[in-house]
């Protein structure tokens, strides 16, 4: 019998790290080999990077893990908003800065792409942290990624006007915030 395999959303479990790092990998080479300088993906497999999501799942981030049939597709990561980066351009905290949360990783591996994982992984994790008493989410977009900008605005966030420039091995990287509501509206 063919059909679509059952797609899922489930909390990554320490077990999971090296099918996070493989994840991770597959998706940054697909999407940012332009945007990053040569070589400066080939680390991402290693025992450090499994250690680091290891420690990542226990730290008390949210991490979700997506999956269609048994094969796990896309992932994100999400947690109380550091304070560098919620706070305004000059440097001051929104007043509602302590239930406010970041998305910092949302990765579908390409091949898994349009196929709804990414919105089920964004909804799942809002209607988490809003239940654990959070209200408002923001995320830091490649000002050069327009798909991942555009799945941001369909999901209700927008750009706050707060940008940043980080260092990417040299190379000069662009990004843009964007805010929403942990009461998602996908379509």
């Amino acid at each position: 019998m063919g059909g679509m395999a059952v797609a899922r959303v489930r909390p990554a479990t320490r077990e999971d790290a090296p099918t996070l790092a493989t994840l991770h990998r597959a998706t940054w080479q697909a999407a940012y080999s332009e945007l990053l300088p040569p070589g400066a993906l080939e680390g991402l497999d290693t025992p450090q990077v499994q250690q680091a999501w290891a420690d990542t799942v226990e730290g008390g981030a949210t991490v979700l893990i997506a999956t269609e049939g048994n094969d796990p597709v896309g992932f994100v990561v999400a947690g109380p908003a550091p304070e560098d980066e919620v706070a305004a351009a000059d440097g001051t905290l929104p007043a509602d800065a302590a239930r406010t949360v970041l998305v910092s990783t949302l990765l579908v591996e390409p091949r898994w792409a349009r196929r709804g994982h990414g919105g089920r992984l964004l909804a799942t994790v809002a209607r988490m942290l809003r239940d654990a008493g959070a209200s408002r989410g923001i995320v830091w977009v490649p000002a050069k990624d327009p798909a991942s900008l555009n799945f941001y605005r369909r999901a209700g966030w927008d750009p706050d006007g707060t940008v940043r420039t980080l260092d990417a091995g040299g190379r000069a990287l662009h990004e843009v915030r964007l805010t929403g509501s942990l009461s998602l509206v996908l379509t």
